[in-house]
Protein backbone atom coordinates (compact mmCIF):
# COMPACT_ATOMS: atom_id res chain seq x y z
CA UNK A 1 0.00 0.00 0.00
CA UNK A 2 1.23 3.33 -0.97
CA UNK A 3 2.08 5.73 1.94
CA UNK A 4 -0.53 8.08 2.09
CA UNK A 5 1.32 11.35 2.09
CA UNK A 6 2.32 10.55 -1.14
CA UNK A 7 -0.74 9.14 -2.72
CA UNK A 8 -3.20 10.36 -4.79
CA UNK A 9 -5.23 11.94 -2.10
CA UNK A 10 -2.16 13.38 -0.59
CA UNK A 11 -1.58 15.53 -3.81
CA UNK A 12 -5.43 16.09 -4.40
CA UNK A 13 -5.53 17.35 -0.69
CA UNK A 14 -2.19 19.25 -0.96
CA UNK A 15 -3.57 20.81 -4.35
CA UNK A 16 -6.74 21.61 -2.85
CA UNK A 17 -5.16 23.53 0.25
CA UNK A 18 -2.49 25.35 -2.06
CA UNK A 19 -5.65 26.64 -3.58
CA UNK A 20 -7.37 27.53 -0.46
CA UNK A 21 -4.63 29.29 0.08
CA UNK A 22 -4.20 31.37 -2.74
CA UNK A 23 -7.94 32.35 -2.71
CA UNK A 24 -7.74 33.85 0.94
CA UNK A 25 -4.88 35.50 -0.53
CA UNK A 26 -6.91 37.08 -2.48
CA UNK A 27 -10.32 38.10 -0.38
CA UNK A 28 -7.56 39.60 1.16
CA UNK A 29 -6.40 41.03 -1.42
CA UNK A 30 -10.11 42.40 -2.58
CA UNK A 31 -10.88 43.08 0.97
CA UNK A 32 -7.86 45.63 1.51
CA UNK A 33 -8.71 47.07 -2.37
CA UNK A 34 -12.04 47.63 -1.44
CA UNK A 35 -11.81 49.64 1.72
CA UNK A 36 -9.02 51.71 0.25
CA UNK A 37 -11.24 52.35 -2.81
CA UNK A 38 -14.23 53.35 -0.18
CA UNK A 39 -11.19 55.43 1.40
CA UNK A 40 -10.48 57.64 -1.54
CA UNK A 41 -13.68 57.45 -3.70
CA UNK A 42 -16.68 56.71 -0.92
CA UNK A 43 -17.58 53.91 -3.47
CA UNK A 44 -16.59 50.10 -2.68
CA UNK A 45 -15.65 47.63 -5.17
CA UNK A 46 -18.91 46.18 -6.20
CA UNK A 47 -20.08 42.74 -4.92
CA UNK A 48 -16.97 42.77 -2.85
CA UNK A 49 -18.83 40.96 0.38
CA UNK A 50 -20.15 38.48 -1.96
CA UNK A 51 -16.71 37.31 -3.76
CA UNK A 52 -15.05 38.18 -0.21
CA UNK A 53 -17.76 35.33 1.51
CA UNK A 54 -17.68 32.49 -1.33
CA UNK A 55 -13.81 32.87 -1.67
CA UNK A 56 -13.61 32.28 2.22
CA UNK A 57 -16.20 29.66 2.34
CA UNK A 58 -14.58 27.92 -0.53
CA UNK A 59 -10.72 28.67 1.23
CA UNK A 60 -11.87 26.89 4.55
CA UNK A 61 -13.20 23.89 2.50
CA UNK A 62 -9.74 23.69 0.81
CA UNK A 63 -7.99 22.98 3.99
CA UNK A 64 -10.23 20.07 5.24
CA UNK A 65 -8.62 17.20 3.60
CA UNK A 66 -5.21 18.74 4.58
CA UNK A 67 -5.55 19.16 8.16
CA UNK A 68 -7.37 15.64 8.50
CA UNK A 69 -3.95 13.65 6.62
CA UNK A 70 -1.85 15.98 8.47
CA UNK A 71 -3.82 14.85 11.80
CA UNK A 72 -4.02 18.48 12.79
CA UNK A 73 -7.67 18.68 12.97
CA UNK A 74 -9.18 20.21 16.29
CA UNK A 75 -8.42 17.88 18.96
CA UNK A 76 -9.80 17.18 22.34
CA UNK A 77 -7.82 15.00 24.24
CA UNK A 78 -7.64 15.86 27.70
CA UNK A 79 -9.56 12.55 28.28
CA UNK A 80 -7.66 10.10 26.65
CA UNK A 81 -3.78 11.30 27.36
CA UNK A 82 -3.96 9.08 30.30
CA UNK A 83 -4.64 6.22 27.89
CA UNK A 84 -2.14 3.87 26.72
CA UNK A 85 -0.36 4.96 22.72
CA UNK A 86 -2.64 2.05 21.21
CA UNK A 87 -5.68 2.96 23.15
CA UNK A 88 -5.18 6.29 22.05
CA UNK A 89 -4.69 5.26 18.18
CA UNK A 90 -7.57 3.56 18.62
CA UNK A 91 -9.82 6.22 20.00
CA UNK A 92 -8.37 8.43 16.99
CA UNK A 93 -9.01 6.10 14.71
CA UNK A 94 -12.27 5.43 15.71
CA UNK A 95 -13.19 9.34 15.58
CA UNK A 96 -11.21 9.71 12.31
CA UNK A 97 -13.80 7.19 10.66
CA UNK A 98 -16.36 9.26 12.61
CA UNK A 99 -14.91 12.54 10.39
CA UNK A 100 -15.32 10.78 7.71
CA UNK A 101 -18.41 9.57 7.47
CA UNK A 102 -19.63 12.87 8.32
CA UNK A 103 -17.55 14.32 5.53
CA UNK A 104 -19.16 11.77 3.07
CA UNK A 105 -22.45 12.34 4.13
CA UNK A 106 -21.36 16.52 3.48
CA UNK A 107 -19.88 15.95 0.30
CA UNK A 108 -23.48 13.85 -0.71
CA UNK A 109 -25.60 16.26 0.27
CA UNK A 110 -23.46 19.47 -1.69
CA UNK A 111 -23.37 17.67 -4.64
CA UNK A 112 -27.20 17.85 -4.37
CA UNK A 113 -26.92 21.36 -3.74
CA UNK A 114 -24.50 21.68 -6.58
CA UNK A 115 -27.39 20.10 -9.19
CA UNK A 116 -30.18 21.71 -7.58
CA UNK A 117 -28.61 25.29 -7.94
CA UNK A 118 -27.70 24.19 -11.33
CA UNK A 119 -31.20 23.44 -11.91
CA UNK A 120 -32.79 26.58 -10.84
CA UNK A 121 -29.49 28.72 -11.84
CA UNK A 122 -29.16 30.31 -8.48
CA UNK A 123 -27.38 33.49 -8.54
CA UNK A 124 -25.43 36.32 -6.27
CA UNK A 125 -27.82 38.84 -5.45
CA UNK A 126 -25.46 41.84 -6.80
CA UNK A 127 -23.08 40.15 -9.27
CA UNK A 128 -24.95 37.97 -10.50
CA UNK A 129 -22.29 35.14 -10.50
CA UNK A 130 -23.50 31.20 -10.36
CA UNK A 131 -23.11 29.75 -6.67
CA UNK A 132 -23.26 26.09 -8.14
CA UNK A 133 -19.23 26.09 -8.60
CA UNK A 134 -18.71 27.42 -5.02
CA UNK A 135 -20.78 24.44 -3.85
CA UNK A 136 -19.44 22.12 -6.21
CA UNK A 137 -15.69 22.90 -4.53
CA UNK A 138 -17.20 22.37 -1.46
CA UNK A 139 -18.24 18.97 -2.30
CA UNK A 140 -15.15 17.84 -3.55
CA UNK A 141 -13.11 19.25 -0.30
CA UNK A 142 -15.45 16.74 1.66
CA UNK A 143 -15.42 14.09 -0.36
CA UNK A 144 -11.68 14.61 -0.20
CA UNK A 145 -11.44 15.34 3.60
CA UNK A 146 -13.59 11.94 3.74
CA UNK A 147 -10.75 9.84 1.65
CA UNK A 148 -7.88 11.74 3.80
CA UNK A 149 -10.05 10.75 7.16
CA UNK A 150 -10.00 7.40 6.14
CA UNK A 151 -6.56 6.94 5.14
CA UNK A 152 -5.53 8.70 8.70
CA UNK A 153 -7.48 5.96 10.37
CA UNK A 154 -5.91 3.09 8.23
CA UNK A 155 -2.56 4.86 9.21
CA UNK A 156 -3.55 5.15 13.20
CA UNK A 157 -4.77 1.51 13.31
CA UNK A 158 -1.67 0.15 11.16
CA UNK A 159 0.36 1.69 13.61
CA UNK A 160 -1.13 0.50 16.51
CA UNK A 161 -0.96 -3.08 15.39
CA UNK A 162 2.92 -2.28 14.88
Amino acid sequence: MPDPESGPVARLSNALMLGGSLLLLATALLTTASVLRRWLTDQPIPGDFELVQMGAGIAVFGFLAHGTLAGSPILVDSFTTWLPRRVQAAVDAFWNIVWGLVALALAWRMTLGTLEAVASDTRSMVLAVPIWPGIGLGALAFLATALAAGLAAQRLLKARAA
